[in-house]
């Protein structure tokens, strides 16, 4: 089949792979000049299976009261006039019940697991170099109260075959000597010596030269305005291409792989698309002293941020905001990162040059994605990883192009469209 792909962050070019693999004839379409321009740029580099788990659980409402009015907090609700918004929020506090945990858990963790056995077999036969460190992610807690209650998270990981593991204050230190400076603060941690991290952006550019290489088309700088039907089918896009004009490209298929752009092109069909963006940040900072700074992959659960080596930086990120589509940066926001980092690094890190950034992730209501065909036929849909495009996206976009070329996927999975046992 001849297949369009709109989109060509990392969930998009994966698609394109894989559906190249299969045989079909693929043209990617995206608004930017190159791959990885928005939110796989600079995200914060985690293959996280141990922490494949949503927002939405039954603890959530309380703690988005206490953090509504500080810029600071981990994850800032901006009320905004946008319908849009507040159905997201109304499903996601539906989800928040306690008997969709264990299944938006399964779904999330089954789809994470089967993407990183899919990234490590593209590693092993493509040799993409992205800086990847096999090195595990390492919770650590400064707050005893926490500590105890992520025991319970963890146990719930080991039942879908998760070995996220309790570890000691003295095993945190043993197991990232970086932190070692801060021992009598910290009382414990959880660590997964599976899970992996790199840098997203490299791997996408790469595995684009390799999909064009290989026969994939890439389009860039090319708008997608429209998708075009006929009886119910999907039958091409509208596309204002590079020198303004708009153009009507006919496919036998398309993907929509927009990330939190998605529900634009979708809602006007009358497609439902419960997607909306989550802003995220990341601060990079180039490494003063390599041997110093930390090689596995931390997460700060009390701030709620990570840091992941890539290379010669240390990249940080986290924090959400539904604040609607606006990727400006909040200072406050970004001096709160630089502190806390600087407590934890100061003599590692060069301060003076730290490049800020934000990415819109694309959110579900209860963080499982959307991957599949939609309700208009050859119409599909693979995007709402939220903030695990990088853990799920080339699992996602392998099973998709299963689904499209008529082969059972791997994973169990609530697919779009599909009948799930």
């Amino acid at each position: 089949m001849k297949i369009i792909v709109l989109g060509a962050g990392v969930i998009g070019v994966s698609t394109a792979w894989w559906l190249s693999q299969a045989g079909h004839e693929v043209i990617v379409i995206e608004r930017s000049t190159g791959p990885a321009q928005e939110t796989s740029f600079a995200n914060g580099g985690q293959i996280s299976v141990s922490y494949a788990e949503p927002w939405a659980n039954p603890q959530a409402p309380l703690k988005l009261l206490k953090w509504l009015f500080k810029d600071d907090a981990p994850l800032l609700f901006r009320p905004q006039l946008d319908w849009r918004q507040w159905i997201w929020g109304a499903a996601f506090l539906r989800e928040c019940l306690p008997g969709r945990l264990t299944t938006n858990i399964r779904a999330m963790v089954r789809m994470a697991q089967y993407s990183h056995s899919t990234l490590r077999q593209m590693r092993r036969d493509l040799g993409i170099q992205y800086n990847h460190l096999e090195r595990g992610i390492l919770n650590f807690y400064r707050d005893h109260a926490e500590f105890d209650s992520s025991q319970v998270s963890a146990d719930v990981m080991r039942d879908f075959g998760v070995d996220r593991r309790i570890v000691s204050a003295d095993e945190v230190i043993a197991i990232e000597p970086a932190l070692a400076a801060h021992r009598s603060s910290i009382v414990g941690g959880d660590y997964t010596v599976d899970d992996e991290s790199g840098d997203a952006h490299v791997f996408t550019v790469e595995l684009a030269k390799l999909a064009a290489s290989s026969g994939v088309e890439f389009r860039y700088s090319s708008q997608a305005t429209r998708i075009l039907t006929e009886s119910g089918r999907a039958k091409g896009v509208e596309v204002i291409d590079p020198t303004g004009a708009y153009r009507n490209m006919r496919a036998d298929a398309v993907v929509v792989a927009l990330g939190s752009f998605s529900p634009k092109l979708l809602n006007p069909l009358g497609v439902s698309c419960l997607i909306y963006p989550t802003k995220g940040y990341s601060a990079s900072f180039p490494i003063l002293h390599p041997d110093d700074a930390p090689t596995v992959s931390l997460t700060d659960s009390g701030h709620k941020v990570v840091y992941t080596r890539l290379g010669n930086v240390l990249r940080m990120a986290g924090t959400a905001e539904l604040s609607g589509y606006s990727r400006d940066l909040n200072r406050t926001r970004c001096e709160a990162m630089t502190m806390q980092a600087r407590e934890l690094f100061g003599n590692i890190l060069d301060f003076d040059n730290v490049q800020y950034w934000s990415g819109l992730r694309p959110s579900t209501p209860s963080n499982v994605p959307l991957i599949g065909q939609t309700s208009i036929s050859n119409l599909y849909l693979n995007s709402g990883h939220g903030t695990l495009g990088w853990t799920m996206g080339v699992g996602s976009s392998r099973a998709l192009a299963d689904l499209i070329s008529g082969v059972r996927p791997e994973p169990e999975f609530p697919f779009l469209g599909q009948k799930n046992s």
